[in-house]
């Protein structure tokens, strides 16, 4: 095994995202290492054809240049102590787990570079967004190295203070929850005013896929785009009313994310 590898620990749906952008954007595959006791059939057909390596553990000789820890935070206890022996000084550690700090991280691995991520689902088509914080032992050349492979999700965006990203993990980690629920929530409603439920969760599936698109490739901000679609007076600006009143969507979201956070604190704990 040579040096300079890529070291993905975790093959699940996000080590399995992550994997698959890397190979898309000309990553070669025989640099890049998966460890993982059983991935999926999906993933194990991704890894064969594109030329990485899979192993239940570590192998000998390994030297890792990054090693993205895909896992669930509950497991990090058990992956990491393994890892400790492929992780040298040129070695970067990037962390996709939410709740798992640094310190944790560094209590089973050593001092290190260290970067702490949070991506999210819609990394899994390349549309996902990141958030990441690095500690002062990386460098700038290596930031840059994992700026480029979490790009291929989605944008990145570098915080200044680790606590940061658990409150990024409440906005963007934990988000596409929110908005598949906000779906459920219209075609529920939808439902209740008549219309068959099939109906009515297609109308509200491909309203908020289509919105979504909208903003994607609109210059202009939310608020802008609403104030577009509400004419005043109309029927927009009669449930815009409900939503925007004091006991509206946003107390209702602020609570919801605070929690979330905390959540994401206790994890870390």
């Amino acid at each position: 095994m040579r040096s300079g590898s890529i070291v993905l620990v975790g093959a699940g749906n996000m080590g399995g995202a992550m994997l698959s952008g890397w190979l898309r954007n000309g990553i070669p595959g025989a640099s890049i290492t998966v460890l993982d006791p059983s991935p999926s059939e999906v993933m194990a057909q991704l890894i064969e054809e594109g030329g990485a390596r899979h192993f239940t553990a570590p192998p000998e000789r390994l030297l890792a240049e990054v090693i993205f820890l895909a896992v669930k935070p509950q497991a990090m206890a058990t992956v990491l102590p393994p890892l400790k022996r492929i992780v040298s000084a040129e070695t970067v550690v990037v962390s996709v787990a939410a709740g798992t700090t640094l310190s944790f991280l560094e209590s089973h691995l050593g001092e290190a570079a260290m970067v702490r991520a949070m991506p999210n689902t819609p990394a899994m088509i390349g549309r996902g967004v990141t958030g990441a914080f690095a500690n002062p032992k990386v460098t700038d050349v290596q930031k840059a190295q994992v700026d480029a492979l979490l790009k291929v999700s989605g944008p990145v965006e570098w915080v200044g203070k680790e606590h940061d990203i658990d409150a990024v993990t409440a906005v963007s980690g934990s988000g596409p929850a929110y908005v598949f629920y906000l779906v459920e929530c219209m075609a529920e409603a939808g439902r209740k005013l008549g219309l068959p439920a099939d109906l009515a969760m297609r109308l509200a599936r491909e309203t908020v896929s289509g919105a979504g698109e909208l903003l994607h490739r609109s210059p202009e901000p939310a608020s802008r785009l609403r104030q577009n679609v509400t004419s005043p007076g109309g029927t927009t600006a009669a449930a815009l009313a409900v939503l925007m009143a004091e006991d509206g969507m946003q107390p209702l979201f602020d609570k919801a994310l605070a929690e979330a956070r905390r959540r994401a604190e206790e994890l870390g704990s």
